[in-house]
């Protein structure tokens, strides 16, 4: 049976207060369809929620007030007050959510629909779907330029980056990159735009300004088959400094130095690393490993690997409460 929060827990979190809130791990567990919170602080399990049928991409709003899940077995994205878990209402997806980014500014989101190719725009206000955006087969992942201006999708199988206006929804470059493109991250000043591919086994470094591949990172880890080196989320630090890359099955991250775009070191996590998020000053890497149920939580000055936390069944996505 899924461990709920007690009552006298709950009712502490319920009546936390900014400070606390700022610290808390949301974890989204695709198949025991629920949502596990930990304490940042603590690295403590708070709570494990009900999220609706096999929630995968996670996300807060810049203010904190309200959480995003795709339920992606639902057909539509359900949204939380983060203090409480309790649901306030739904938003209108599309078919498999899988992945979404909101712009900068909290508003619209931006949702991949894998089922049927499309892109669906939605005011988190109103509620209203805006547009949906025609893009390859099989759109997964979601990123968003610094300035709002760009939001990419990545296709899993026509290969491609689709670069979107967020003023006019149109595609303005598709750029072509490795099999299985999964995930793709800006850097904080925009310069650069680096995109995961799975079964590519690589991450495209593309200019956002002429839409060209820089570079290509691959990666090699010794005693690990090439094909068990699945990059698939990436989160780069906001000084420019550091990428980590998630490996999939090889049970890695990369680390790597993103002002040269190589390599430097891969530490070892969980089973079937998957997704990740930084907390708001960067000082913790969380990692969603769906084998083997736990997260993972990374020491980013000295890129070692605290300890590891169990959680739901098959962890998907991450998210860390704003301050």
């Amino acid at each position: 049976m899924r461990h709920l929060l007690s009552a006298t827990a709950g009712l502490a979190l319920m009546l936390a207060s900014g400070p606390a809130m700022a610290n808390r791990v949301f974890v989204s567990n695709e198949r025991s369809n629920d949502i596990t919170v930990l304490d940042g602080e603590t690295f403590e399990v708070i709570g494990t929620y009900p999220a609706g049928n096999r929630p995968r991409g996670i996300t807060i709003s810049p203010d904190g007030t309200e959480l995003y899940v795709c339920a992606s077995d639902d057909d539509l994205v359900r949204v939380f007050d983060p203090n409480t878990m309790e649901e306030l209402h739904t938003l209108p997806s599309g078919p498999d959510p899988e992945l979404f980014v909101l712009h900068p500014s909290g508003n619209p989101l931006y949702i991949a629909n894998e089922d049927d190719n499309i892109v669906t725009v939605v005011d988190v206000k109103t509620r209203q779907v805006l547009a949906e955006i025609p893009v390859g087969v099989e759109p997964e992942g979601m990123g968003v330029s610094p300035d709002g201006r760009v939001v990419i999708n990545t296709s899993e199988t026509t290969n491609m980056a689709h670069f979107i206006d967020t003023e006019t929804y149109q595609i303005t470059a598709n750029v072509l990159v490795d099999s299985r493109p999964r995930f793709a991250q800006f850097t904080a000043d925009g310069s650069k735009l680096y995109v995961t591919s799975e079964i590519g086994g690589t991450v495209s470094v593309i200019d956002p300004e002429t839409q060209q591949i820089t570079k290509k990172i691959s990666f090699e880890i010794p005693g690990v088959l090439p094909e068990a080196i699945q990059p698939v989320g990436a989160r780069v630090t906001s000084d420019g400094k550091k990428l980590y890359v998630a490996l999939g099955p090889a049970n890695r991250i990369a680390v790597v130095d993103a002002e040269t775009d190589e390599v430097i070191d891969y530490l070892l996590v969980g089973q079937r690393v998957w997704q990740l998020a930084f907390n708001p000053d960067e000082t913790r890497l969380y990692t969603t490993n769906g084998n083997s149920n736990d997260v993972s939580i990374i020491d980013v000055e000295t890129d070692e690997v605290l300890r590891s936390v169990q959680v739901g069944q098959q962890p998907w996505g991450v998210v860390v409460a704003p301050n």
